[in-house]
């Protein structure tokens, strides 16, 4: 049972790309562009309907392609037993709101995910590698002459989360014109597992036996791989919510990681009550934009 919970934390599934901002009435361009080390990343790029509006980079959460996650559908359904956690979430609604509110939108597959690229060996590193990925969305909006001296925002979620806070700890200076940053749902890879060991009846003592075998498959330890730490590193306004009483994680997780987020840093904290779906927390946004919205406005300049 270790051996098959390190398989599965270590290496992803790809979720297919099954919607397109078509499907939301949305005029998009198909685009690709390299990851910081070179890894070819698929995206979308929607244009907003004015002059001089900013752009809203956005990434997804593991397991996900930048269209969502068919959790409603098999295999992907079996995935997610015992969490409530067997709902469609259709990420391209969520490029609807932003293009609504004025928004240019970039978004894209993380690596291993989606249409993007194979790296790594197939590896899953909760954000350390997938940190490139955030680097290279950067550059390439940055390069493109309809984007010249637009203002940029970042929109990450879960593994892309974790992602941008390494990338900010690794390469602060990518981010040197980057607005805000609206974080859903970071989480440590260990609170997680605590979690799934917990649900499978599994002695937590055993967490040091799997933190070895996935150390042995990814290189990394989960506590090197918690998001807590670069959290030190965000210089931009942030914005940071999450299930409260989420099933697959703890609570005290995503507080440690907002807390580590500097003092003199703009920042807030927003708890989704309800529920203990994860998932509710990624359709969250398209439900209830307006506290999100107002957060980009307030902080574009």
């Amino acid at each position: 049972m270790l051996d098959t919970l390190a398989d599965r934390f270590s290496f992803s599934p790809r979720s297919p790309v099954l919607r397109s901002p078509a499907d939301h009435g949305l005029d998009f361009e198909d685009v690709t562009f390299p990851a910081e080390d070179g890894t070819p990343l698929e995206g979308w790029f929607v244009p907003a309907d004015r002059a001089g509006a900013g752009v809203v980079i956005v990434n997804h959460p593991r397991f996900f392609s930048r269209s969502g996650l068919p959790s409603h559908l098999v295999p992907w359904r079996s995935m997610n037993a015992g969490t409530g956690n067997d709902i469609e979430v259709d990420l391209v609604l969520d490029l609807a709101v932003l293009h609504a509110a004025g928004y240019h939108v970039l978004a894209y597959d993380l690596r291993n995910f989606g249409l993007s690229g194979a790296a790594d060996g197939g590896v899953t590193s909760s954000g350390r590698f997938e940190s490139r990925d955030v680097v290279g969305s950067l550059r390439y909006a940055r390069s493109r002459d309809d984007l010249r001296g637009a203002g940029i925002a970042l929109f990450s979620r879960c593994l892309g989360a974790n992602a941008t806070f390494f990338a900010m700890q690794r390469a602060p200076h990518e981010f040197a014109d980057v607005r805000c940053l609206v974080a859903c749902q970071p989480a440590s890879p260990r609170a997680l597992l605590e979690r799934r060991l917990a649900a499978l009846g599994i002695p937590a003592g055993q967490m040091t036996e799997l933190d070895r075998l996935i150390r042995r498959r990814t290189g990394f330890s989960l506590d090197e791989m918690s998001p807590v730490g670069p959290a030190g590193s965000v210089r931009v306004p942030t914005f940071v919510y999450q299930v409260r009483d989420d099933l697959m994680t703890r609570p005290s997780d995503v507080q440690a990681v907002f807390d580590a987020i500097p003092a003199d840093v703009p920042k807030e904290l927003s708890w989704i009550h309800g529920t203990t779906r994860r998932w509710d927390g990624y359709r969250h946004f398209q439900l209830y934009p307006g506290r999100i919205l107002d957060w980009l406005v307030r902080h574009w300049g």
